[in-house]
């Protein structure tokens, strides 16, 4: 089977690769017709399913996925700032239907939630934290919150097995 996955960042990739093994994954760069950080599950959501319907839509393939990381507010029970959340999800497409499913949400801490309330991106400001370089090709956010017990490809294999779900399972 032939699938595409909407970006060329080889964790995205993988992550399609383990959650669909024995398919031929081909990384396809496409825009997810979204801000470069989705703020949102709305936004989030919509990248998803747009890097799904253009990645389909770029060759003979039998599904398309799209997979978008964002962050969401959520409230804290305070009168301050919201809290923030680090979330991800994934769309997969056969052209006829689109199945939608989100991997786990981390708690952004309060330095890093405070750069991106001012208008930062996530990726940077953690390779920034980190003094790392892509950090969004390596562990991602995902591994260095969970000290890499969940890798941002363990996360993203589980949005990609969510959003596939509607489309194989009989279930549906």
């Amino acid at each position: 089977m032939d699938i595409a996955v909407g970006s060329g960042n080889p964790v995205k990739r993988r992550a399609v690769e383990r959650a669909i093994p024995h398919a031929s994954v081909a990384a396809v760069a496409v825009d997810s017709g979204v801000s470069e950080q989705p703020v949102g599950h709305d936004e989030t959501i919509s990248g998803a399913v747009t890097r799904a319907r253009r990645a389909f839509e770029s060759g003979d393939y039998a599904l398309g996925v799209g997979i978008e990381g964002g962050v969401a507010a959520h409230p804290s029970g305070s009168d301050t700032d919201d809290d923030l959340y680090l979330i991800m999800w994934s769309a997969v497409t056969d052209g006829d239907r689109v199945g939608r499913g989100a991997g786990p949400t981390f708690a952004l801490p309060d330095r890093i939630a405070d750069r991106i309330r001012a208008g930062e991106e996530l990726g940077p400001v953690m390779d920034d934290v980190l003094g790392t370089e892509d950090v969004a090709k390596n562990e991602g956010a995902a591994g260095a919150f969970s000290e890499g017990r969940i890798t941002r490809a363990d996360a993203l294999v589980s949005a990609v097995t969510a959003a596939l779900s509607p489309i194989r399972s009989d279930l549906y």
